[in-house]
């Protein structure tokens, strides 16, 4: 299926390692010129190595801390000089927070920080952008997974879904689409940190109703299609990509 995205620019944040990664590499496949931004430099270089080695669209790259006040202004700002426009913004960057339930004002200010504001914040950077082009296309990462502790990134996470709806119906007269993708567990190096070994075995088949774990790649295919022209008419939604999990937190 051609989704029509060859010739498309985006700027894919958290491109370093797992999800992001994997987006990234996946819409440069597809034709697309990718600002890919992280804090690693030298898996940003691996990744460009990556996608030009199996054909794809040379990436461009830039290292920045998500967690510093002016990074979205830094990020939209290269972004747009590298690439003269941008058609598609992956919100990504991200990383769980477990916390004490009497856990000090500074971490929730990091959590919500990294998993919400920086989002929010990024895409209000680009929302003229795309207003003047009467056209854009914004996927958030989320995630359901059923909390067995407090966790300031899950909190967030579901901030950014209720955000993101009520963002597409604002902007959705500009010809501007705003979906979320829901990950469960995938086989991600922090994912195999918190289920090592039989765990992920036991909870899959527990719970998990195709009895094991998602791929990177399958987020990254759910990520692209929203992103495409194929889903010019899908927005304010939330797609689900965990094989049928059934431990929900909303």
């Amino acid at each position: 299926m051609d989704l029509g995205l060859s010739g498309k620019h985006a700027l894919v944040t958290g491109a370093s390692q797992g999800l992001g990664r994997a987006i990234a590499k996946t819409l440069a496949m597809e034709g697309v010129s990718v600002f890919a931004t992280a804090r690693n430099v030298e898996l940003l270089d691996s990744l460009t190595q990556e996608i030009v080695s199996e054909g794809g669209v040379r990436p461009v790259t830039f290292v920045c801390d998500f967690m510093k006040t002016d990074a979205p202004e830094k990020i939209a700002e290269e972004a747009l000089k590298s690439l003269g426009s941008i058609d598609i913004l992956v919100n990504n960057a991200g990383g769980s927070r477990p916390m004490a339930i009497n856990a000090p004002e500074s971490e929730w200010v990091e959590g919500m920080t990294l998993n919400f504001d920086r989002h929010r914040q990024l895409t209000q950077q680009l929302l003229d952008h795309f207003i003047a082009r009467k056209s854009g296309a914004i996927v958030n990462l989320s995630g359901n997974l059923e909390p067995e502790e407090v966790n300031a990134a899950m909190v967030a996470k579901a901030g950014l879904v209720v955000w993101a709806k009520g963002l597409s119906e604002q902007v959705g007269q500009y010809g501007i689409r705003v979906n979320c993708v829901q990950p469960g567990l995938i086989d991600t190096a922090q994912i195999r940190r918190l289920y090592p070994g039989d765990a992920r075995k036991q909870f899959a088949e527990r719970e998990i109703a195709m009895r094991d774990f998602g791929e990177a790649q399958d987020v990254a295919n759910a990520v692209v299609f929203l992103a495409s022209p194929a889903a010019k008419y899908i927005t304010g939604t939330t797609v689900t990509v965990d094989g049928g999990m059934r431990r929900y937190s909303f």
